[in-house]
């Protein structure tokens, strides 16, 4: 396809804004073979410096690779191009269960907390120069923290998990650095990595978390971060069990100058103990977010960690919002300390639906996943046709192919808002959709 797209500009700044914009475009396609340095510096009568300043911009941006000599290509994943492009159109009268959102019904109300918050606003506004953390909701946090076993560190707040992954990843990293990352795991963090600048070495996962000699192989290749989810694991519903987290902390010994990253964006929603690993290495971070228990529009996670990482994620928080708004901490830490979502009756009652669907699949001979959330993942052959006949038999999934770099095939059902009478018939369609067949194109 490069022969039908002309790359343009005369500065580094221009040339890669140029490529970029093909790439977001589909211009160019995800491994799509760059021109070498020299050939296109020709071409565009420019200093072949120039050249190798932009491609070193595309490969900090994430767009790009380069494989020695086998020259420069779009990634298969660039950084323009995020795994949420890769989803099913929804027709009209096709249910949803690609989602990934909590059940409405299971949601708190929300009102009297930011009601009581907006009338302290009035009475004490808050003004530049006031603290950046809301000390009831450090103080609830750090107890739950300690409760849970998680290592004591001060306490920062960010806007949710992803925010957390993003700002740790960019004060300890530097571009070209690797990451070891879940595969299948959350499809924003495999976006979120290479868009830093960063490369991704897939971990493998089963139902106890991450797979230790996997872990154990990322970090000899020279992973310099880990991230890890702890219970909830988006899309297979993993738990980190007490099993796995020992062989876990015996890898992470092996390797003290990792970072490592632990969301534990579950918590509300999970009826699985926490088994943290979080102060095995010099540096650490732990999270909570709010998002899954009190609705997604939440954008709030309390983090904690070594001060020297808390203080770097504060630091660079200062020069970009300055700090979470106090009037949304001081909601969720009355939600929190009022206990408003029931924890055991939300993960009770996702349980109950996980359990149905992948009972239902085992009576008939198809095997799922799901430990923990809100989430089935069921290993298909064919995840391009399995996505196409769910659809045609009016059931939207979620491609795998969101989730996956090397990981097999498979599909992500989100059974948060799956009513009783619905599940037999999901697994019936599941069941009928997952033999082998011709590949075809998402809805």
């Amino acid at each position: 396809m490069l022969e039908d797209y002309r790359i343009e500009g005369r500065r580094a700044a221009e040339i890669a804004a140029s490529v970029e914009r093909a790439v977001g475009s589909g211009a160019l396609d995800p491994g799509q073979v760059l021109p070498p340095m020299r050939e296109l510096a020709a071409r565009l009568e420019v200093n072949p410096n120039t050249v190798a300043a932009a491609y070193r911009i595309l490969r900090e941006r994430g767009v790009i690779e380069t494989a020695g000599r086998r020259g420069s290509r779009v990634r298969p994943a660039p950084a323009t191009t995020g795994r949420d492009s890769i989803r099913v159109e929804v027709p009209d009268g096709v249910r949803d269960v690609s989602n990934g959102n909590p059940d409405p019904a299971l949601l708190p109300p929300l009102a009297p907390a930011f009601a009581a918050a907006a009338a302290r606003a009035d009475r004490d506004p808050v003004l530049y120069g006031d603290g950046a953390v809301d000390p009831d909701l450090a103080r609830i946090a750090r107890s739950d923290l300690d409760a849970d076993g998680v290592p004591d560190g001060p306490v920062a707040v960010v806007s949710g998990s992803l925010d957390a992954v993003e700002r740790l990843l960019a004060v300890h990293l530097r571009p070209g650095d690797a990451v070891a990352v879940e595969d299948p795991g959350w499809g924003r963090t495999l976006d979120l990595v290479p868009a830093l600048g960063l490369r991704t070495l897939p971990v493998g996962i089963d139902d106890e978390g991450p797979l230790p000699d996997d872990v154990r192989d990322a970090l000899r290749a020279g992973a310099r971060a880990l991230v890890v989810t702890c219970r909830a694991q988006n899309p297979t519903g993993a738990a980190v069990s007490a099993a796995r987290a020992r062989a876990l902390r015996a890898v992470l010994r092996e390797h003290p100058e990792t970072l490592l990253i632990e969301d534990d964006h579950g918590h509300g929603i999970v009826d699985v103990p926490l088994n943290p690993l979080a102060g095995t290495t010099r540096h650490w971070a732990f999270m909570r977010s709010a998002a899954k228990a009190y609705g997604p529009d939440l954008r709030l996670a309390v983090l904690t960690g070594d001060a020297e990482t808390v203080d770097r994620v504060r630091g660079r928080q200062r020069l970009g919002p300055g700090w979470v708004a106090l009037i949304l901490q001081r909601a969720v830490a009355r939600l929190w300390a009022e206990g408003t979502v029931d924890a055991r009756r939300v993960a009770a009652e996702y349980g109950r639906r996980r359990g149905a669907l992948i009972e239902g699949l085992a009576r008939r001979g198809v095997t799922a996943r799901g430990r923990s959330g809100m989430h089935v993942w069921v290993p298909v052959p064919d995840e391009t046709g399995a996505v196409a006949r769910l659809l045609h038999a009016g059931w939207a999934v979620a491609p795998g192919a969101r989730f996956r770099m090397s990981a097999p095939q498979g599909i992500r059902i989100t059974v948060s808002g799956l009513a009783e009478e619905e599940i037999e018939r999901l697994a019936d369609a599941i069941t009928a959709a997952t033999g082998p067949g011709p590949a075809r194109s998402y809805g």
